[in-house]
């Protein structure tokens, strides 16, 4: 496995705008294609570090999605927790924590508290509350959702073990190093 080259992402992002240009178009700017188009030109602006852009891009699509499925759909809870993590990566952890918890609890009134998707959102908002600081309450995220991700893919899938590292993560953070070491050797 090796990274993409920066030049993929450029040339990806290229063509995820000249896709929203053809979809508004055809569609009108607040049709739900358009909504998931600016939130894929949203995800490659974030990994080719253009965290400004892609929070307006994910403000944009959220705000499109919530007017076309209402204020609780899957597809709005999708944009929340993506727009949660750019806003942690930009380091504005409070309003991150907002929008993983609404990614959360609408996943969670969708799919039930044990759904694969929920455990995305649990370990996203771990993530915020490990940069938050909260240690105990980013360790019981990322307990429940490992929990959840050991239920639904069996104890050896690499969702697993990225919880499994989140949780060694935290586990170091709060001292616990032989926790840590543990954790850290079973994700490996």
């Amino acid at each position: 496995y090796h990274l993409r080259p920066m030049a993929d992402y450029a040339n990806a992002c290229v063509a995820f705008e000249r896709a929203l240009v053809i979809a508004e178009r055809i569609f009108d700017s607040d049709h739900p294609n358009v909504a998931m188009g600016v939130n894929n030109l949203g995800l490659v602006l974030q990994d080719l570090g253009e965290l400004p852009a892609a929070r307006a891009a994910f403000e944009r699509a959220l705000a499109i999605a919530e007017r076309a499925f209402g204020p609780n759909h899957p597809d709005v809870a999708l944009i929340f927790g993506n727009l949660g993590l750019v806003l942690k990566d930009l380091g504005d952890l409070p309003a991150a924590r907002v929008a993983c918890e609404r990614a959360l609890t609408i996943d969670s009134q969708a799919f039930g508290s044990d759904h694969p998707t929920v455990a995305k959102d649990v370990n996203n908002l771990g993530l915020v509350l490990l940069d938050l600081g909260d240690l105990p309450a980013a360790r019981a995220a990322f307990e429940r959702a490992l929990a959840i991700a050991e239920c639904t893919f069996g104890p050896d899938h690499p969702a697993v073990a990225t919880m499994v590292n989140n949780l060694g993560l935290v586990q170091k953070d709060l001292g616990n190093l032989i926790a840590a070491r543990a954790a850290f050797e079973r994700a490996l």
